[in-house]
């Protein structure tokens, strides 16, 4: 008689269940969802993490003050006053043990998800051409649940993308005891999101110092997606490069401003790290991407310099936490996260993710995020976003608060 199968446990990477996922964006699938449908209450949009709060003023007066360089193609890499603005925002941020090279460390980027995209790419060429070939086919791992330019990115460079659940037990997070070295030997790119989007959870310098290790050991490279640095409740979240060591080995952190400084339309970013690989990186952006207008660089430049616009918007992230503490207390396994700016709620024994943003839109018009849509199921069949919405916390307090209350009301 054959052995019977064994069931994989939960907390297991998973690169496929056999069934074809579906890879559209989750926006898309929300609205499928929710088509036909009539909101119950005038719309409140909480689905996207696009920042509602003021544009800080000193925009306007630098968009304009070079409109004649629109005449003329930039630089792939960045103007040299962008990217000294963000190396020194970096180096004082972090306090690390050397300032950034704004010349070799820095990389100028259209938002950070261009970055996160191409780094697949750029990972798995530079890891075979400076560590030879990988044993077997080149994987990329992404947190579960996870941003969709590290999946995306992975499956157009052609890699294995295995994804490593994130769940309560391992403080959201991926679990790094639970990697076997046969994976690490043919991984070419780690993707680490902290603050998490959407669980909040941040990576402390133990655990990006242990990611390091293993990367350094098996030769990959470690992207942490670092956008919603700024937004936290107690301590400013640590950063991978303050882990990294003196010549950030294997260490690559992408930053934007879109959640910084309430910029998503501005589309611009930075990638900081190992220079050998931005190097590279360099050549493909070059070829593959478009350039940042100087427009856009002379506004992000002036962003990084300023931190009074970016302290006030802590605050009003705070007060708005503020108010879930009171109205949500501690339903659905709701805590304050340490960062980012989402309430990330188990709502699996009301029906889970889909069925409660279906009631929440028909009865309360809320427009929430099913976390089924961003995240994949494991190889045991589980997902780690059924269970869970997503509520971006970026519409004003009154707003807020109004949302809050109909979510209480609805789901009690």
């Amino acid at each position: 008689m054959p052995p019977m199968p064994m069931t994989p446990p939960a907390n297991a990477p998973s690169p496929s269940t056999g069934r074809p996922p579906d890879t559209r964006s989750p926006f898309v699938r929300l609205a499928d969802l929710l088509a036909g449908v009539a909101p119950g209450r005038p719309a409140i949009n909480l689905s996207i993490g696009e920042p509602q709060h003021p544009v800080p003023d000193f925009v306007a007066a630098a968009l304009v003050s070079d409109l004649a360089s629109l005449g003329r193609y930039p630089a792939g890499k960045g103007t040299a006053a962008f990217r000294t603005a963000a190396a020194a925002w970096a180096t004082r941020r972090y306090d690390l043990p050397h300032p950034l090279d704004p010349e070799r460390e820095v990389l100028v980027l259209n938002g950070s998800r261009e970055g996160l995209f191409l780094g697949a790419h750029a990972a798995k060429r530079y890891v075979t051409a400076n560590r030879g070939p990988r044993p077997g086919r080149p994987a990329v791992l992404v947190p579960n649940p996870f941003y969709a330019a590290y999946p995306i990115g992975g499956d157009t460079a052609d890699c294995e993308v295995v994804y490593l659940p994130a769940r309560e037990p391992s403080g959201f997070l991926p679990d790094l005891a639970s990697l076997d070295a046969a994976l690490l030997a043919r991984t070419v790119a780690f993707y680490v999101a902290s603050p998490a989007n959407p669980q909040g959870a941040v990576a402390d310098l133990a655990y990006l110092t242990r990611l390091l290790g293993l990367a350094r050991q098996h030769g990959f490279l470690v992207f942490a997606d670092e956008c919603y640095s700024e937004i936290y409740t107690r301590e400013p979240p640590p950063g991978l490069l303050q882990a990294a060591g003196p010549d950030f080995a294997n260490a690559v952190m992408f930053q934007s401003l879109s959640k910084r400084s309430n910029l998503p339309g501005l589309r611009v970013g930075f990638a900081a790290g190992d220079a050998a690989f931005l190097e590279k990186f360099l050549d493909l952006r070059n070829v593959a991407a478009p350039q940042v207008p100087v427009p856009s660089q002379i506004v992000a430049a002036a962003a990084y310099a300023d931190e009074a616009h970016v302290e006030d918007n802590r605050r009003r992230y705070a007060r708005k936490f503020d108010l879930a503490d009171q109205i949500v207390g501690d339903r659905w396994g709701y805590r304050r996260p340490a960062g980012g700016f989402y309430l990330w709620l188990d709502v699996g024994a009301l029906g889970g993710s889909e069925a409660v943003t279906a009631r929440l839109w028909a009865e309360a018009g809320l427009k929430v995020l099913p976390g089924r849509y961003i995240a994949r199921d494991q190889a045991d069949g589980s997902n780690p976003g059924a269970d869970y919405i997503r509520i971006a916390m970026v519409q004003d307090e009154e707003t807020t608060a109004e949302a809050l209350h109909r979510l209480v009301a609805v789901l009690g």
